[in-house]
């Protein structure tokens, strides 16, 4: 797929706000500071589409970008350890959870995971809670150029036994990237795109 256009179209917390256009959404979550707004930036080759920031917890609103003008990249608020209150970590987790249950445009999640860490029960927790909700997710291993091709291989290989283990029967899609070389741009781009063909194949769009 070709970006030819990445627009910025809304920031809010309230679903209910959120762009009313039945084109395919794919909405990119994982942890704070795991390396997210660097990752869309990279997808669309857009410097600043998503802002980048070393303070964790920096996104905090539904951000919607539509890309080609045929489908949204949606921005979410990171979970964890982002350094807010507790009071506002409830509120955003209220708006999360009320995005995916109720967003029927929303054809994939991707959940990302920072490639040197171990997994972590959040992460754990949220992919599982995906999967009793019957959401479409797929992982996205960030930051592969902090290790060598053979450390890679050997954690996500890790990752995917320890899912494999304990919660999935089979492990979920995934995708190894690195927003510093670009890496797994193509590969998450052409599943996006098959995804949308598909899905206006069966709209007769």
């Amino acid at each position: 797929m070709k970006i030819k256009s990445a627009d910025f179209v809304v920031s809010n917390s309230n679903v209910a706000q959120c762009p009313t256009e039945p084109i395919p959404e794919y909405a990119f979550i994982g942890r704070s500071n795991v390396g997210k707004s660097s990752l869309i930036n990279m997808l669309t080759q857009r410097k600043n589409l998503a802002k980048t920031s070393g303070r964790p917890g920096k996104t905090q609103l539904i951000n919607h970008f539509k890309i080609n003008n045929n489908w949204f990249l949606v921005d979410l608020p990171g979970y964890g350890y982002a350094r807010v209150s507790k009071k506002d970590k409830k509120v955003f987790q209220k708006y999360i959870t009320d995005y995916f249950l109720s967003r029927s445009q929303l054809l994939s999640a991707f959940v990302l995971i920072d490639i040197r860490h171990e997994p972590q029960p959040v992460d754990l927790q949220f992919m599982q809670w995906l999967g009793e909700h019957e959401i479409p997710f797929s992982i996205i291993f960030t930051k592969a150029d902090k290790l060598k091709p053979n450390a890679i291989k050997r954690h996500v290989e890790a990752y995917l036994k320890i899912l494999t283990e304990e919660v999935w029967e089979e492990a979920p899609n995934n995708f190894i990237t690195s927003s510093l070389r670009h890496t797994g741009r193509d590969e998450i781009l052409d599943y996006i795109d098959a995804i949308n063909k598909d899905y206006y194949q069966q709209k007769g769009l």
